[in-house]
Formats: structure tokens, C-alpha cells, sequence
């Protein structure tokens, strides 16, 4: 018997087998949420999107807690304590369906959860995190501010004493879930640094107006945080941290998951090149019988699975407590930026089509557009590793 015939059969969908690399409790985590978008979200997403609202997010959110997506990578408090690749993984099918419905899980649960986890009180966490995490109460993360996106250390957002009291002062913009959280993780200037504050939305001087308009992302619910006078007991600060360590640590975790997302949004789009180069026929073939269109796929497929194989490797090293922020930087520059380029090439195979909602090419390229500067802009994350590389900081 020969060598090649103890091969495997090639696996168009896993072309470098990278499922070997995945335990059955992996696979059990990726089969449960593909299958949750592929009920819940993919029937409805382009109707969402097409009016600029998610008008079942609380219904949503209720359903990803029952599944365990919520905060998934953190222990205790109701939360399912998966590994690092499975959160991955569900960040991956999330995205594959819509950006703005990972979005929804990320910051639910690697910013303002993961905030609470890390650096609340023991109070904080109690009562908080279970109900977060069944997805009851929907959370934000308050850091970005109108006139301070990358430089978040010039934040104009203040916390003042006052007798025992903290009194909040400032704007925050660009907040994913602002308008629907029922607790808002804030981020503001204090006399003895940058502290986090676990703010109820329900509190005087609280508002989140939703930001419309948007082109893109528009399935999500995305607003302002206007805070005039909001005044806040003593415990209502996060303990356990002071300074831009906090709020860094947490976009961090963040940005894990959009190494994995963002290759979900390029998958998408692949997929639907590719089925399309099937049956679309031209000069009486299917284009996918011609040279050009069979090199556009064959390049995208390698850069998405490279891109895969990027983010099960950040996961491992995640899991063992080696990931450092450079390498998070790493995955979300490569990764996010070749999702595009992905997406942009599948939109030419579909030629005109690609550009309709029935196809979720061009959906999913406008979201990335959010994607590639949230949480880090290119030129942010260049730099990061440009410093690495070089030991010289050009931020100053």
C-alpha cells in the first residue's frame, strides 16, 4: 500500500486539517454556537442591518448566557471558565454571522465582565457577574471619548470626592450595548490616577443616547455615555488597580477575540465566493473553472487559514499564560487587515451581486471597516510592535 493512499481526503473547508488540532470538547463549543447563529441570527441579520437596529438584543443576550458565551473564559459567578481556543472559537462563529453580534458577547464579557472579575470587590462581583453572565444584565465598557480614542491617558472624564461620595463628570462615545447596559464599567480621572468605576445606568445624570447614522456595525446597538453630576458611593470604585493597566489589561483580552472574529467575517465571505464561483456560469462554464477566479480563491483560503492557524496559536499560548499584548497586536493587525482584503475579493467574484444583502459579502466588509481601528487603530498596533522590534518608543 502506498504512502498517499493512507492519506485523509483534502477537506476543502479545513484544507490544512487544522481540526486535528482541536479536542472534542472544542469542537462541542463551535458546533454549539455555529449552530445558535445559524438559528437565530443568520435568517434575520440582513433585515437588522439593512434598518440599523438589533431590536432583539435582550433576547439575544439572554439566549448566549444559556449557551455559556457570556464571559466565557472567566471562572466562577455563573461564568462556563473555557479555555482561551474555545472562546476563540465561539468569537470566530460569532463573527461569522455578524460582527456586531460579537461584538455584543465581547464587550459583555471580555471588558466590562472581565473588568469586574479582575479588578472588583468581592461585592462587585457577586452583584454583577452571575447575572451578566446568564446574560440578564447587559454591560458596557466606557474608555473612548469624543476628542480621545487612541490616547486614552488624556481623558477629560472626572471622578471627584465628595465627603464619602464619588461625583462623575464627562463624555464617553462609540460605546458598544451603551443604550440597553444596565451597568456601564466607566473609566475617568481621579486625583490619584485613572480608575474604573461600576456605574448603574440607572442612576440621576446617567443617559446613553444611541448613535445613528452608522455605515457600518449597524447591527448593533452602539451610543454615548453622558455623565452630568453622577454621583456614586465610595465602593462603587474598582479596587484592585489604578492607571491605564486596568482599562489596557481588559482591551487586551478584547482584542484575543477579534484575532479569532475577524477570520469568522472572512470565512463568511470566502464560503460564499466560493459557492457562488460554483454555480455562477459565464461563457458557458461556471467562472470557477476559470484561472483568475480559481487564484483569487486559492490566495484568499491561504490567508484565512493562516490567519486560523495565527489564532489557535495566540489561544495556546493564552491558555498557558504566555500571550503577550505585542502578540495580541500581532493577530489583530494581520488578521483583521487580511479579512478585508478577503472580503474585498469575494465581493469581485460576486461581481454586482456582491454588493446585495442577499450575499454577506459587503455586510461583512463595512463591519470590518469598524473593526480594523476599535480597539486599537492599524497605526496603534504597528507601533506597538515597531517598539517591540526595535526597543524605541515612537509614541513620544
Amino acid at each position: 500500500m502506498s504512502a498517499s493512499s493512507k492519506l485523509p481526503p483534502f477537506d476543502p473547508a479545513d484544507p490544512l486539517g487544522i481540526d486535528d488540532l482541536l479536542e472534542p470538547e472544542d469542537l462541542a463549543v463551535r458546533d454549539t454556537v455555529r449552530a445558535w447563529a445559524a438559528d437565530r441570527v443568520l435568517p434575520y441579520v440582513a433585515e437588522w442591518y439593512e434598518k440599523g437596529e438589533l431590536p432583539v438584543i435582550r433576547e439575544l443576550a439572554r439566549e448566549l448566557g444559556s449557551i455559556g458565551a457570556l464571559g466565557m473564559s472567566l471562572e466562577g459567578y455563573g461564568c462556563a471558565g473555557a479555555s482561551a481556543v474555545q472562546y476563540g472559537l465561539a468569537c470566530l462563529e460569532l463573527e461569522a454571522a455578524d460582527s456586531g453580534i460579537r461584538s455584543l458577547v465581547s464587550v459583555q464579557g471580555s471588558l466590562a465582565m472581565y473588568a469586574l472579575h479582575r479588578f472588583g470587590s468581592e461585592e462587585q462581583k457577586q452583584t454583577w457577574l452571575p447575572r451578566m453572565a446568564a446574560g440578564e444584565v447587559i454591560g458596557c465598557f466606557g474608555l473612548t471619548e469624543p476628542d480621545h480614542g487612541s490616547d486614552p491617558a488624556s481623558m477629560r472624564t472626572s471622578a471627584k470626592r465628595d465627603g464619602s461620595d464619588w461625583v462623575l463628570n464627562g463624555r464617553k462615545m462609540w460605546i458598544t450595548n451603551g443604550s440597553v447596559a444596565g451597568v456601564a464599567v466607566v473609566w475617568a480621572q481621579t486625583e490619584e490616577g485613572i480608575r474604573g468605576f461600576v456605574v448603574p445606568t440607572d442612576v440621576p445624570g446617567f443617559s446613553a443616547p444611541e448613535i445613528k447614522h452608522k455605515w457600518s456595525l449597524r447591527a448593533s446597538v452602539t451610543s454615548e455615555l453622558v455623565l452630568d453630576d453622577v454621583r456614586l458611593p465610595a465602593d462603587a470604585v474598582l479596587p484592585e488597580v489604578t492607571g491605564l493597566r486596568g482599562p489596557l489589561s481588559c482591551l487586551s483580552h478584547a482584542r484575543y477575540g477579534i484575532v479569532w472574529g475577524a477570520m469568522g467575517a472572512a470565512r463568511a465571505s470566502f464560503e460564499a465566493a466560493v459557492d457562488y464561483a460554483k454555480s455562477r456560469e459565464q461563457f458557458g462554464r461556471p467562472i470557477g473553472g476559470f484561472q483568475l477566479t480559481q487564484a483569487k480563491l486559492a490566495d484568499m483560503a491561504v490567508e484565512l487559514h493562516k490567519g486560523i492557524l495565527l489564532a489557535h496559536h495566540l489561544g495556546r499560548r493564552m491558555d498557558a499564560g504566555r500571550l503577550r499584548p505585542e502578540q495580541v497586536s500581532f493577530g489583530k493587525l494581520n488578521n483583521v487587515r487580511e479579512a478585508i482584503e478577503i472580503c474585498r475579493t469575494a465581493r469581485t467574484i460576486l461581481g454586482a451581486n456582491g454588493i446585495s444583502l442577499e450575499y454577506p459579502v459587503m455586510r461583512h466588509a463595512t463591519n470590518l471597516e469598524s473593526v480594523l481601528t476599535y480597539e486599537g487603530t492599524v497605526e496603534m498596533h504597528q507601533l506597538v510592535l515597531g517598539k517591540a522590534l526595535t526597543g524605541l518608543d515612537a509614541f513620544r
